[in-house]
């Protein structure tokens, strides 16, 4: 993936859904929620164990298909296997992006959500490309 389409994303992007939020401090998945809402995104925490709770101020829910409204992007902290389920949750739902973490690698859910004219950016770190690009945000 080239930087500018990263920064595209990026800079487009206000609704994000993080799948595997997690309420742990000490998970990835939690430090890059707060980092995204500090860079003034919008962030949805998505896990069956936030369902009807709020983590860092935000409400959770179970599934994608559970979050109202529409999401730009799907942050998606799972192992690598279950990508292929969530890039089908994110182009039910209509979201433009599909963002898989850092060690998260499925082509196939890359080339299925392309196929129905998502972006996919994989193996990245929206926390780590944000300041290397240097990309600011108005909160």
């Amino acid at each position: 993936m080239n930087d500018q389409t990263i920064r595209e994303v990026l800079t487009r992007t206000q609704r994000i859904a993080l799948v595997g939020a997690s309420d742990r401090p000490e998970r990835p998945s939690y430090g890059v929620m707060k980092y995204l809402l500090d860079q003034g995104y919008e962030v949805i925490p998505v896990s069956p164990k936030l369902a009807g709770k709020t983590l860092l101020g935000q409400q959770g829910y179970a599934s994608l298909a559970d979050v109202p409204g529409k999401i730009d992007m799907v942050d998606v902290f799972r192992n690598s296997e279950a990508a292929w389920g969530v890039a089908q949750e994110a182009i039910a739902v209509g979201a433009k992006t599909l963002w898989l973490q850092l060690g998260v690698i499925n082509e196939q859910a890359a080339v299925l959500a392309q196929d129905a004219g998502m972006t996919v950016i994989m193996d990245r770190c929206p926390k780590i490309e944000i300041p290397r690009l240097g990309i600011t945000r108005q909160k």
